[in-house]
């Protein structure tokens, strides 16, 4: 089978869980390093599936390498090569496809609950909610992880998987493409590692931060318990994909 490519942005938001899932699968998978200015490819012929990692960019700001990406996901959608987006990755596939990406109503760092849909998409991608197997509870929710400040609209043809009151698109299913607003791929250490930045990330939020912003020490004291179940939403997501993958 021809490899899976992965598209990462920035050194610090590579692909986490996600590659070791792939291995853990026996699927090769190659890294296009745009933090390394390594150069898009123009079609996605050679590729069995596409994915595209986070970063603090917008898909809204003047950067030579938007555009290309979205023209791949364009070229990956017309070939049947399903597409994977984690946050800015998910932002891309909306923007490529029809949609839109602005400001959210606020910031979301941090564990958080979302919502699933009752349709009948989202019951293919996120299975049963009782028995062994399910990854969300009999409620419909799930607990993920977030780290971010916009939003995308849902583009024309796709549907809602999950959604809360802090941002409202979630996740999205349009066929075998699947875009995430949160971050299903995260280990231990990558939230370790993002926590280093997250004075940043809160500058001019003021004192008083909204309840959809966690602080570190909030964040790494809640992380292995709830990175347990989000492995556990993140293999069904993931495996659901892998069944669209393009065999040779």
């Amino acid at each position: 089978m021809k490899p899976v490519v992965i598209f990462r942005h920035l050194a610090t938001e590579g692909p986490g869980y996600f590659a070791t899932f792939l291995e853990a699968h026996r699927i090769r998978w190659t890294l296009v390093a745009i933090d390394r200015n390594e150069p898009i490819p123009a079609s996605a012929a050679d590729y069995a599936g596409i994915v595209f990692m986070g970063g603090p960019m917008s898909v809204n700001d003047p950067l030579p390498w938007i555009e290309a990406e979205c023209a791949l996901i364009r070229d990956a959608v017309a070939r049947g090569v399903p597409v994977l987006g984690h946050c800015l990755g998910g932002q891309l596939i909306s923007r490529a496809l029809g949609g839109t990406v602005t400001r959210n109503p606020v910031k979301e760092i941090g564990w958080s609950t979302v919502q699933a849909e009752e349709n009948d998409t989202a019951a293919r991608w996120l299975g049963p909610r009782a028995g062994d197997d399910a990854v969300i509870d009999r409620d419909g929710k799930a607990v993920v992880f977030q780290w971010h400040g916009e939003t995308f609209s849902l583009p024309p043809g796709s549907e809602r998987l999950f959604g809360n009151a802090e941002c409202a698109n979630q996740m999205f299913a349009l066929g075998p493409h699947l875009g995430m607003q949160c971050h299903v791929e995260m280990t231990e250490a990558m939230i370790e590692r993002w926590c280093e930045s997250w004075p940043e990330e809160v500058a001019g939020l003021g004192e008083n931060l909204p309840a959809s912003v966690q602080t570190p020490a909030v964040m790494q004291a809640a992380t292995p318990a709830r990175l347990a179940a989000m492995r556990r939403l993140a293999d069904r997501l993931y495996g659901q994909w892998l069944r669209g993958l393009v065999r040779d």
